[in-house]
């Protein structure tokens, strides 16, 4: 990078000063880092910079170092960007996240200066939550989805979430000594999702650890946007409450948080002016659940097949869909 971080993100801000505060974490594989800089002379405090820098020889804590996997994560970087430049400013309050004050790229290097949410009334994250918690997360997804119903997610992933099949092949040659019936009927359980008529964007990647709560817990912002794209809303509801729940709590709140999640989203939907009948977009993403719950457990039981979210419940839901998928193809 040319310039340094502290002049971009002083010339992003109009600061008169620019001061690394704390390293926040660092990226997936060593890809870089997530760092808060104080500001003086700006309208704002303080500001996150999520600097990209890939290195040339990365580590992976699973092992999955391979050209496809680099291939993939710088990308994802490219589709970050593009959310940040040209479709962040489109969400608003029911589906917060962080304003972009500047993206600088040079080569496959990128540096992101984003909103601090923390300093914007979001300073909460969560290990574990209450169920109005849960809902606040839910709530977000809903208008989400409704944000961008029905819309081509040019620049971005044509199919979002990091575990879609076309970008997975060697989790899923793991999967064929896994589990051979679910490897059989990955590609339908993806062509199902994509063949639903109610396409959005999905955040790609909606587990706790990527919402930032306000004060009380009530309201939710979100960020890592690296696999927003298109999809099935399905996919990131899956994903939410499967990051959230334990496999004894899935049985219990799965009717009833599926119920909010499609309250909020009918009331998203007639406040969007969409044009999409409610009643019959319940209805197909309904069925789609436990499709979408197989998905990621598909990519999952090939990626890090002694994961603590492979329990029962899953197994039982990835079942159901093979056996279904079975009975069609006999037909």
């Amino acid at each position: 990078m040319q310039q340094s971080i502290e002049s971009i993100v002083q010339h992003a801000t109009g600061a008169v000063r620019v001061e690394e505060s704390s390293v926040l974490q660092t990226l997936w594989s060593g890809y870089g880092s997530i760092v808060r800089y104080r500001v003086e002379g700006a309208k704002v405090p303080s500001v996150i910079v999520k600097h990209v820098s890939p290195p040339s020889d990365a580590t992976h804590p699973r092992g999955w170092n391979t050209d496809i996997s680099h291939r993939r994560k710088l990308h994802s970087y490219e589709v970050e960007t593009t959310w940040y430049r040209d479709f962040a400013n489109r969400c608003r309050e029911n589906c917060r996240v962080p304003h972009c004050w500047a993206v600088v790229k040079d080569g496959d290097e990128v540096v992101m200066v984003l909103e601090d949410l923390d300093a914007s009334g979001f300073p909460g994250r969560r290990a574990s939550v209450s169920e109005g918690e849960r809902k606040a997360c839910l709530h977000w997804l809903a208008h989400f989805h409704a944000q961008f119903l029905g819309e081509k997610p040019s620049g971005l992933w044509s199919s979002g979430t990091y575990w879609h099949l076309e970008t997975r092949p060697d989790e899923l040659k793991v999967l064929a000594e896994e589990d051979a019936e679910l490897h059989a009927a990955a590609e339908a359980i993806d062509t199902r999702l994509k063949a639903s008529p109610f396409q959005t964007w999905v955040h790609g990647d909606a587990k706790l650890a990527n919402f930032c709560f306000s004060e009380t817990g009530s309201a939710v912002a979100a960020v890592d946007f690296q696999y927003v794209g298109g999809g099935c809303g399905m996919k990131d509801v899956a994903y939410f409450i499967g990051s959230c729940l334990r496999e004894e709590e899935c049985d219990a709140a799965e009717e009833s948080l599926l119920d909010f999640y499609f309250q909020s989203l009918r009331e998203a939907v007639l406040a969007n002016g969409k044009g999409v009948d409610p009643d019959a977009l319940e209805s197909d993403w309904r069925a789609l659940y436990p499709v979408a719950w197989t998905d990621f457990h598909r990519f999952l039981k090939g990626w890090s097949p002694g994961h603590w979210k492979i329990h029962s419940y899953s197994e039982r839901l990835a079942r159901s869909v093979v056996a279904a998928w079975k009975k069609g193809t006999t037909k």
